[in-house]
């Protein structure tokens, strides 16, 4: 089993790189609550730097590196212990982004990860339940940023329907206001882009139900207050006040002309696309009204870096479910695991293996091996490989899922190295080493007996791993003999060496 800390860090701070606004919280846990002592915002807006092509502008990408130096400054003023930095829309769709991820990490001090639409609904979903009172039935959680929009059905704390459409406030703001004009018929276009994104799943989530509705996020925050500034009585969103809203802005004309206080400067070059994808949510799903929560996806991150510390981990949950998903021999699983652990703790010094993330994804990668068996025997590593790479994973960023794809891929028969490149450093380099360990777990169990195997000693060079077993000659082993020399083949065609030896 992966070895966890023995306690929750002391200060805990959690990063969101989102498409509009760059977010920082930092907070203490005591006594099972998280007490914030700090927050910071900045409007990087980062989506609006992205042309057509995936490409980020030069100029916003340093605004952002700016900021996160800021950030990290904070970060190590507060002497914060665990840190998740996380990317979501803009990050998804950049091209080419693996240069300015390692600038932003150096900026930062912290790596950063890059995760799917679904888990970054998950993580919204958490941080708005965690900041709520808990309430009987389903609640709709609605949260617009500036590159993408989440839609989460759950109960308690439980997501039962997550999606994450390619929708949000920038985009939609540059599409159909981008000149800064304002009209009736501007926002009748932007909410027909909105509804034919949300035609697709309109069904399944009126299906579904709720019982109460919550947005968060920037956009949906100032909506509320805009229409408090218009209905001092409000104290929620309804439809009413959406439409009076865009009634408003469409007569004025213009977006420096908007005569709310409430909509800042820097929010109003976005507020109409925000406005308009809200209004479509309201009718599409019927909604009557809308509370705002100030939790958000980075008070989702704490509380799932939490998990972490207390072995409630969401991606261990994830492993299990997928060895259930795929039929997975557990017994089998856990004799791999075991034996790639111990080569592992061998070698982490000589292969600087010891991140943490080194011993998570081996142990992973072990329990999940096997997952393309369910698809065919032929080829089930690449089969696995797939899966894993495609699959929703929650708890998982989208690195961590590649890597897992590529160890699995590679547990087996030929040595694969493609798409090792593809993984952000250092585990563009530590995951060969990865894949050598779990090899050899996987052959030294080939049998699936729950004899013991011999002792083994793996020592590890740059380019050469020595395997020490404790027999007296491969005579009693034949079969083993015969798969690690198609092993010191497969090795040799990579360039690299395996030595065998007995004693």
């Amino acid at each position: 089993m992966s070895r966890r800390p023995a306690r929750v860090p002391d200060v805990l701070a959690a990063v969101d790189l989102g498409s509009n606004s760059f977010h920082m919280v930092v907070a203490r846990y005591s006594n099972g609550q998280l007490i914030v002592i700090d927050r910071l915002r900045d409007m990087v807006q980062l989506a609006s730097g992205l042309d057509e092509e995936g490409r980020l502008d030069k100029d916003v990408a340093s605004r952002a590196l700016a900021c996160l130096k800021r950030f990290g400054q904070r970060l190590a003023d507060v002497h914060a212990d665990g840190v998740r930095v996380v990317g979501t829309s803009a990050l998804r769709r950049a091209r080419r982004k693996q240069a300015f991820i390692e600038r932003a990490r150096d900026a930062l001090g912290h790596p950063i990860e890059i995760i799917a639409g679904r888990e970054e609904a998950r993580l919204i979903y958490s941080g708005v339940c965690q900041m709520l009172p808990p309430e009987p039935g389903n609640r709709l959680v609605v949260d617009i940023g500036g590159g993408s929009t989440e839609l989460i059905i759950g109960r308690g704390l439980e997501p039962l329907e997550l999606e994450s459409m390619n929708l949000g406030c920038v985009g939609i703001s540059q599409r159909y206001f981008g000149d800064g004009k304002l009209s009736a018929k501007r926002f009748a276009r932007a909410r027909l882009a909105a509804q034919q994104e949300l035609e697709p799943v309109q069904e399944t989530y009126l299906k579904r139900g709720w019982d109460s509705a919550a947005g968060s996020s920037g956009s949906v925050r100032t909506i509320l207050e805009a229409q408090k500034e218009m209905d001092p009585k409000a104290t929620v969103i309804t439809a009413e006040g959406i439409e009076a809203l865009i009634e408003l802005l469409a007569r004025v004309g213009s977006i420096p002309a908007i005569p709310l206080a409430s909509v800042t400067e820097e929010r109003r070059s976005v507020f109409a696309g925000g406005l308009a994808i809200l209004a479509e949510i309201f009718a599409q799903l019927k909604i009557r009204q809308m509370r705002w929560s100030e939790g958000a996806m980075r008070e989702g991150l704490l509380w799932d870096m939490i998990g972490r510390y207390t072995d409630e981990d969401a991606r261990d949950r994830t492993v299990r479910s997928m060895q259930q998903r795929y039929h997975v021999d557990l017994a089998q699983a856990a004799r791999v695991e075991q034996t790639a652990l111990r080569l592992l703790s061998q070698v982490q010094e000589s292969w600087q293996l010891d991140d943490p993330l080194a011993e998570q994804a081996l142990a992973w990668a072990s329990r999940l091996h096997e997952i393309g068996l369910d698809v065919a025997h032929s080829g089930y590593h690449r089969h696995g490989a797939y899966l894993l790479e495609n699959a929703d994973m929650p708890g998982f960023a989208r690195e961590e899922q590649l890597l897992l794809a590529r160890l699995v891929g590679s547990h087996r028969r030929k040595l694969l190295l493609e798409g090792l490149d593809d993984l952000i450093p250092p585990w563009d380099e530590r995951s060969l080493y990865l894949i050598l360990i779990l090899r050899l777990a996987v052959l030294l169990h080939r049998s699936r007996s729950e004899t013991p195997i011999p002792d083994v000693t793996l020592v590890g060079k740059p380019r050469t791993l020595e395997l020490r077993l404790r027999i007296r000659s491969f005579r009693e082993h034949p079969l083993t003999a015969a798969d690690l020399n198609d092993e010191v083949e497969y090795l040799r065609v990579r360039g690299l060496r395996l030595r065998v030896l007995t004693s």
